[in-house]
């Protein structure tokens, strides 16, 4: 698997997302996915499924050394009283001592930002992570959060697909020599029935769902998330690293974005997002 190399963390550029997956489906489709070799595994606090990825981890045979584990602390947990503790039970439920990269999933402007990076960074120090981050932070918090950090922040996980122009945090994050970590690639499923993916697949012997990704990886120090259920899709969304697309594929993808293309934005937890370039 390629990885992204952010301020140290060597991140695996295509990851298994499990946001909106019940234990159950975790449980049957994770083993597989990392069996298929798949090695970064992006679980959250508020997924409510970080016992189900560590027995998976554990019934899959792959060896714990051999996964990037990524799991994000919920916005309740931010104050002094509660982060520390809710990362150990964290890695209680994942079955492990660390993880390779923990992320504030969410701004929460109830906690000083200072505090919670503060809390971050001590978390860090005590070995409970490796590496740490950010998760739907726009630029100004970006370059806040590093300007607080004494350790390098890896990465910003944000919502990135064709449909949604996010040309602004990925240069931020080049600036501050961090990966930009897209998920809701598939931008909810309107991926596949684009046709202007739809005719480069077709170009390519590949689809739709292929080329966003592809167009997503090929960006640089992009890391992208992949969510499924089903064995036939594993197999599918990691045949991405077997064609290229062209400078002029590239930017008829880039002109998909549209002022309108922002999924996620729950109210009392986003941030205000950077306008479009």
């Amino acid at each position: 698997m390629q990885t992204v190399n952010a301020n140290g963390a060597h991140i695996p550029q295509l990851g298994f997302g499990t946001f909106r997956m019940p234990e159950t489906e975790v449980l049957a489709i994770l083993p597989n996915a990392l069996q298929a070799g798949f090695t970064h595994v992006d679980t959250a606090q508020i997924y409510e499924n970080e016992a189900a990825v560590g027995d998976a981890i554990r019934n899959s045979g792959v060896a714990r050394e051999n996964i990037f584990l990524t799991t994000k602390v919920w916005v309740a947990n931010y104050g002094k009283d509660a982060f520390a503790a809710s990362i150990e039970e964290s890695l209680r439920k994942l079955k492990t001592d660390h993880v390779d990269l923990l992320l504030l999933h969410w701004p929460n402007e109830a906690v000083p930002l200072a505090v919670q990076i503060a809390e971050l960074n001590a978390v860090r120090e005590r070995g409970l992570t490796r590496h740490i981050g950010v998760s739907n932070f726009n630029t100004a918090l970006m370059a806040d959060a590093v300007r607080l950090s004494p350790a390098p922040l890896a990465t910003n996980q944000v919502e990135y697909h064709p449909f949604l122009d996010q040309t602004k945090v990925h240069a931020a994050t080049a600036t501050h020599g961090m990966a930009l970590t897209a998920y809701f690639a598939m931008a909810d499923g309107k991926v596949p029935a684009e046709p202007v993916l739809k005719e480069i697949g077709a170009a390519h012997g590949k689809s739709a769902a292929q080329v966003a990704l592809r167009w997503l990886i090929q960006q640089p120090d992009v890391v992208v998330l992949t969510k499924t259920a089903t064995q036939a899709r594993l197999a599918e969304n990691r045949a991405i690293f077997d064609f290229t697309l062209a400078p002029d594929e590239m930017t008829r993808i880039h002109g998909l974005a549209r002022t309108d293309g922002r999924i996620v934005s729950p109210e009392g937890l986003a941030p205000a997002w950077d306008r479009a370039a």
